[in-house]
């Protein structure tokens, strides 16, 4: 059937809203626990916005309008936004958000570790985003719980809600870390990735998070 005059017009008007859809909501989590020392928090602001700003990143982020909050994160009552949400529909977005990123000044110090109340707190975040089609929680850190709730029951919570969560384990040494991750913090349809030391971070983080905006789960 041949389009109508004023149909093909309207489609011609909303197609690049729709192109501009948001196809995933993703909160990157920054650990500020007691065990993070000053040139290790500055590692990790300076990973994320390296990773922000690698050229096969950006393109992605722009391409996929994808919407990302980042959340520091200790001990149980210690979580904070330290970037809303903010979509990326152009260059300028991703520049000004690495720019952000490598500004971010350490939310706390000397606190426990709970990454329950992390993912909890990340969870609430999503209903002002509504609109996205996937939902995913980027958690990180370098060592196990001793503040807060269970966190596998954090994690199921997430999973009823139909929220992925994926971790970058920072090991000092072994894979303890990156086991505790795998066993009681991703869910079923999320992924661990290992950095051996603060120094490798940036490089897991970005192809971590090319992982998960180019949809390449598991």
């Amino acid at each position: 059937m041949k389009r109508s005059g004023p149909i093909l017009a309207l489609c011609l008007v909303f197609a690049p809203l729709m192109a501009r859809a948001c196809e995933t909501a993703l909160v990157l989590t920054i650990d500020v626990s007691n065990s993070v020392d000053v040139a290790e928090y500055r590692l990790q602001v300076d990973g994320l916005a390296d990773a922000l700003s690698d050229p096969e990143i950006r393109d992605t982020l722009v391409r996929t309008a994808t919407t990302i909050a980042v959340v520091q994160w200790s001990g149980e009552d210690k979580q904070a936004v330290s970037i809303p949400w903010t979509q990326i529909r152009s260059e300028g977005d991703v520049i000004g958000l690495a720019a952000r990123a490598r500004g971010l000044e350490r939310a706390f110090v000397l606190s426990d570790t709970a990454p329950a109340e992390a993912i909890l707190f990340s969870l609430d975040l999503f209903a002002e985003v509504p609109g996205c089609a996937r939902r995913v929680i980027d958690i990180s850190g370098d060592g196990t719980p001793n503040g807060g709730s269970d966190v596998r029951q954090a994690r199921r919570m997430a999973e009823r809600a139909g929220v992925t969560i994926n971790a970058i384990a920072i090991e000092s040494m072994g894979l303890a870390i990156t086991n505790f991750y795998g066993d009681s913090v991703i869910t079923r349809d999320g992924f661990v990735m290992t950095a051996r030391t603060h120094r490798e971070y940036p490089e897991t983080l970005r192809l971590k998070i090319l992982r998960e905006i180019s949809r390449v789960l598991g």
